[in-house]
Parts: structure tokens; sequence; C-alpha cells
């Protein structure tokens, strides 16, 4: 008798659209708005934000194309600060917060549910190996990649956008009180235990034979990501990888087809290679020559499928024995 006041008491609140905590299981689930959920069709596309402080342009073109269904913030662990703010910009049904913070809770059968119900989903930021490690091969990644299929609207940020490409720093080498992987540790040697470099997390096609990148310049992650795209060639998994390398307070808003924007106030940069690493062996410094780059700063497009851009600059970077040389005037970046 209890339980059944408490649970339509909480039903009441969700109508007065006031955020609560609805289970006590592993997995912790907030929703602000309708109780119900709404049954909306949804324009798919993909919003790799770069991190640092939330970027409302992008949140709100995920909200619009959820088109005033049910706005889903999935973290590994956190609270629900993301709702209100969403719910500020949005026309959304409902936005709610799943906390997924290992596998027991990922395995369970109501937040399979919540993502199946969802007419956008934004990854937030954190520490990508818990995302994999506790993710991967569970209902979640399954839940992503079919929400991916039916056209839903997907975006991350921080580690959120760096699980998004075909290939990704996992961050598997880290201890908790580590520091980020720095370019001159994995310059130095490409085969460090820090550069760890998974694949197939979620499948969004436009971004097959990519690798994903955030807070990058401000990071000085341009080092560190060469070494990257160096192993994914050394290893065996493509011959000409690409990234998308997205700054703080930046955003790439990405359709299906290809078509990209530059929004905020952080340029983005779009990496090809061309050709082998020539030196690329374990406790060698890594020399990896002419790797194609496009930088394009806010309000400038870049087509993802042709990979060439409109506006922007396009230079060249060399890695010999370690060191990085670029063909522009400005630097690597």
């Amino acid at each position: 008798m209890f339980k059944g006041a408490r649970r339509l008491c909480w039903f009441a609140v969700l109508a007065l659209a006031l955020s609560t905590p609805l289970v006590a299981q592993s997995y912790k689930y907030f929703r602000l708005g309708a109780a119900e959920d709404a049954r909306t069709t949804p324009v798919a596309g993909f919003a790799l934000m770069g991190g640092g402080k939330d970027l409302d342009a992008a949140f709100k073109w995920l909200c619009e194309r959820a088109s005033g269904g049910d706005f889903v913030v999935l973290r590994h662990h956190g609270d629900d600060d993301y709702d209100p703010y969403i719910k500020g910009l949005c026309k959304a049904n409902s936005v709610s917060t799943l906390i997924v913070p290992d596998k027991a809770a990922a395995e369970d059968p109501r937040v399979a549910e919540i993502l199946r119900t969802a007419e956008a989903i934004f990854i937030a930021g954190g520490d990508q190996a818990m995302y994999l490690n506790h993710w991967a091969d569970t209902p979640v990644q399954k839940e992503l990649n079919a929400a991916i299929a039916r056209g839903v609207p997907i975006g991350g940020t921080s580690a959120g956008l760096a699980v998004m490409g075909e290939f990704v720093y996992s961050a598997q080498g880290d201890a908790p009180d580590d520091a980020d992987l720095s370019s001159k540790i994995a310059l130095a040697n490409p085969f460090h235990p820090r550069v760890t470099v998974r694949r197939n997390f979620v499948e969004i096609p436009i971004l097959k034979n990519t690798l994903t990148d955030t807070h990058f310049r401000i990071r000085d992650r341009m080092g560190r990501t060469l070494v990257f795209l160096a192993r994914i060639v050394q290893d065996g998994w493509s011959s000409n990888p690409r990234e998308i390398a997205v700054e703080e307070r930046g955003a790439v808003l990405l359709e299906p087809n290809g078509a990209a924007t530059v929004v905020g106030s952080g340029p983005a940069y779009f990496l090809q290679v061309t050709q082998a690493p020539a030196v690329c062996k374990p406790n060698e410094p890594l020399t990896f020559l002419n790797i194609a780059v496009h930088r394009a700063s806010p309000g400038e497009k870049f087509d993802v499928a042709k990979w060439q851009g409109a506006g922007g600059s396009n230079y060249s970077l060399s890695v010999e024995k370690g060191v990085i040389h670029s063909t522009a005037t400005g630097g690597v970046y």
C-alpha cells in the first residue's frame, strides 16, 4: 500500500515537471517534464562537441531534431544538472538523465527501455575508459547503435565525443589520478602503455574510419592524436584513417550525408593520413610524414563524405623523430 502510494506521488511530481530520481537500483534515472513518453519522428544528426562550457547552439540543434520528443542524457556518474539546462533550451516532452555506473546497471532491462524510447541522446563527458569498460558488449551499446540506426540524433562532449568515432582513444592505460596523456610522452614512444586505441563502440556510418578528439588546442593534443593515427595504420586497422578534432566551446554539427558546420567559439580540425608512418616502433620517437589538415573556424563548413572544406585553411604536418613540423605559418594549430 505504501509503495503504491509512493509511486503515485512520484508520477504526480513528474507531472509538475520536477526532477526526481525514479529508482533505487544501481542505475539512477531523473526525469524533468511529462511522465509519459512522447512518440515523435526524430531527424538524424550528430553533434560533436569539444568540451568545456556547454554550447547552447549544439544542444538547441539536437533538441530541434528530437521533434518535441524525449531527450536522454547518458552518464557514467554525476547528477541531473543537465536536465534544467536542456529543458530551458528545448521544447521537449521530457529531459532525463540516465546514470549507468557499471556493467550490472548496464544490463538492467529498464536502462535499455529508457534508451529505446529516446528521441535524442547526449553522451556526457567523463572518462571514456569507464564507458568502454562498463557499457561495451551490454544493452547500452546495443541500444545506442539501434538509436543511430533508427535516426535518433546523437551528441557527445569530451569523453562522450571521444567514443563517437570508429576509432577511440580509450584511455585504458591511465590511472585515475593521472594527468592527460601528453603529446610529448606519446611522440617519444608510440607504444607507450598509455597509448590505447579501440574501435567500433558506436556505429555511425559517416564516422567510419574516423577518430574523434576533444579539448584539442587548449590541451595541446595534436602530437598524441598523430600517434593514435599512426598506430591505427601500424596496427593494420586502416591505411588512411581520418580524424575530426574539436576545440573547447566549439562543435561540429554533422548531417548523416556528411555536411558539417562548425559552431561556437572554437575551431575544428579535419585530419587525413596520406602515407604510412616511416617509424612507429616501441621506444622510438615517431616519424610520420604528410598528414593533411583542414582547419575550420566557427561558421565554416566541411563535407565529411568528400573530405573537403569550404573556406578554412589547409596545411600539412610531418613528425620527424618525435618533433612536429607544420607548413602553416601559425604552427601546428
